[in-house]
């Protein structure tokens, strides 16, 4: 299947840590690499996790305009927290419902031990359609 790999800037280069940010698939898939609240180097910006998960949130925005989409086009959300709780799990609901108010996409969330980097409190991948 024939595809196009994009590393859009604004986001920090991909290709040392082994990835792309987005991969647009025969024109109507797109696939967002996990984004995490890194800076335009790759390091993480807070050690708050609420801040982690709005500047995720932020850095998928900014991978799915380059490949000429916006949060209405995704279709399938994966998540990844931190030592899961209520507390971080009402975080990501305030955050999900100011970017999809009642219309969020599919989601599955799963709780983990680590991630990439230790500071590391939140990771988000999502699937995108082109209309």
């Amino acid at each position: 299947m024939p595809h196009t790999l994009i590393n859009p800037p604004g986001l920090h280069d991909p290709v040392g840590f082994g990835y792309s940010h987005v991969a647009r698939v025969s024109g109507e898939l797109v696939l967002i690499a996990g984004q995490y609240a890194s800076d335009d180097t790759g390091q993480v910006t807070s050690p708050d996790f609420t801040a982690q998960v709005r500047r995720s949130f932020q850095n998928l925005l900014t991978a799915l305009r380059a490949a000429g989409l916006d949060h209405t086009h995704v279709v399938q959300l994966r998540t990844f927290i931190v030592d899961h709780d209520a507390d971080k799990l009402a975080a990501l609901l305030t955050v999900i419902r100011e970017v999809w108010g009642d219309r969020p996409p599919t989601q599955t969330l799963v709780g983990v031990a680590s991630l990439a980097f230790p500071e590391m409190l939140f990771e988000v991948d999502a699937l995108a359609v082109v209309p």
